[in-house]
């Protein structure tokens, strides 16, 4: 759908609904870019509301709160997509919202989610609903086992999900997540899993990055390099998937559509978010636009940015389990002059919490993974 959109100049004020590290490198491209931003948080300094001009604090179903954010700021956009709809639709009766309520109410709901895609046509792995135990049974014998049973809302990082090896153990699946709204998911037999980093302008114009390949650890993220030679085969077929996938839900600004790459080289959408990724912080030093330059175009109507990588880039996450041992050897990482160092102002570190990550640049995919892989392990010497 194209739409008018009025260009939100330089010296605007853009707000983000949300106080985390999206938040804050989202802030640091705006503040490159010549623009003031507010941030909404649930609690004060947040990653995002240390860089921020002003930090507002409260519930997210606050919708008071929410309004009087609104009030003062150009656009917003988020970068914590779990938000209630209410709350969506109180900002949108003040200032323009990007991508609107509306995505954000299909995407936070991975039954909508499935559904809505799997209507436009776009391939997604097989799931069935699950609101009843004869829904379950029903879902087990469709689609077999072993599979996958999730929360239709909320979860993150492996969170609200739990895998059926047999059909004997779907029930206490269900009852471990609560017997609450779930999806059923086919287990997917695949080589590995990449990300597209979909940007869309209120023109339709439409531009991304990927396939970024990514390695996770216990459900988190952990390693990703782009681009990967062994990706070239998909590279196309990725890009008119997140373009079809940010088409049909109408999304103006960034979108992550993660994709799962099976043996026989299929590429099945495994679920989209509907900001920034945490696979597409490499942008920042592989590419002219990073993700969250590309945010602030996109919601501010400015032309869109390049976003074919300058170099080879890969990225690994920094998680709180670095610092089990004591302070990092920040030094020692950095004796590598490809590599950089981008930090989250989060102050304590937790088993699993995303505190930071490193990104290495070079001439090559398997340098800079052996690179930057290299640079966190030397954290960790004395």
């Amino acid at each position: 759908m194209k739409r008018d959109q009025q260009v939100i100049n330089p010296g605007a004020t853009l707000g983000v609904l949300g106080g985390g590290q999206l938040g804050r490198m989202f802030a640091e491209a705006a503040h490159r870019l010549g623009y003031h931003v507010h941030t909404y948080s649930d609690e004060a300094n947040s990653p995002c509301g240390q860089v921020a001009e002003r930090e507002f604090v409260g519930a997210y179903d606050d919708i008071e709160a929410i309004r009087e954010f609104a009030r003062t700021v150009d656009v917003v956009t988020f970068e914590f997509e779990n938000i209630c709809s209410a709350a969506a639709q109180a900002i949108e009766e003040i200032v323009q919202v990007h991508p609107s309520g509306q995505v954000l109410h299909i995407s936070q709901h991975r039954l909508r989610e499935k559904s809505t895609l799997a209507e436009a046509g776009l391939p997604v792995t097989p799931f069935r609903p699950v609101r009843t135990s004869g829904e379950l049974q029903k879902a087990i014998q469709e689609l077999g086992t072993p599979s996958i049973l999730k929360t239709a809302s909320g979860g993150y990082d492996g969170k609200g999900q739990v895998t059926v090896p047999n059909a004997d153990a779907a029930e206490s699946a269900w009852k471990e997540l609560g017997e609450v709204e779930a999806i059923l998911e086919q287990r997917i037999d695949f080589k590995c899993e990449v990300s597209y980093i979909g940007v869309r302008d209120s023109s339709g114009n439409f531009t991304g990055c990927g396939p970024i390949r990514n390695e996770h650890v216990n459900h988190i993220l952990d390693l990703s390099v782009f681009p990967d030679p062994e990706m070239a085969s998909v590279a196309e077929e990725a890009r008119a998937i997140a373009q079809g996938v940010l088409e049909k839900l109408d999304v103006v600004g960034v979108m992550c559509v993660e994709l799962f790459v099976t043996n026989d080289d299929r590429l099945l959408i495994n679920e989209v978010a509907p900001r920034p990724h945490n696979s597409g912080h490499l942008t920042i030093n592989a590419c002219a636009s990073s993700q969250f330059d590309q945010q602030v175009r996109a919601i501010c109507g400015l032309p869109l940015g390049e976003m074919t990588p300058l170099k080879p880039a890969a990225m690994v996450n920094l998680l709180g389990d670095v610092w089990e041992q004591g302070a990092p050897n920040w030094s020692a990482a950095l004796e590598r002059p490809s590599v950089s160092l981008h930090l989250y102002g989060k102050k304590e570190p937790r088993a699993g919490r995303k505190m930071g990550h490193l990104t290495a640049i070079g001439e090559t995919s398997k340098s800079v993974v052996d690179t930057v892989i290299q640079a966190r392990l030397s954290l960790q010497s004395k």
